[in-house]
């Protein structure tokens, strides 16, 4: 199984980026969730309750922050390849 490009976290809440190899280059996508304890284990939601949402919002915010910048190191990458086969 592939591994996640990043992760955020604050208490229970998460958002995972995946990063994505396409025929059009790189693309992301991202997974907020929420863990709880159920039983003896814990588990995880995509289900947010009202205390979750600003806290979400953030981190989402950092996220889309984080993909600004790995999209720009991608094309960066993209750029000196195409110059080292030139």
């Amino acid at each position: 199984m592939s591994q996640p490009a990043h992760k955020f976290r604050d208490g229970t809440l998460q958002v995972t980026i995946w990063r994505n190899p396409g025929e059009k280059g790189t693309w992301y996508s991202v997974v907020p969730s929420r863990s709880y304890k159920k039983d003896e284990g814990w588990r995880e939601t995509e289900s947010l309750g009202f205390d979750d949402l600003l806290p979400m919002g953030k981190l989402l915010s950092q996220a889309h922050s984080w993909i600004i910048e790995a999209k720009k190191a991608d094309s960066k990458g993209r750029k000196e390849s195409a110059q080292a086969a030139a």
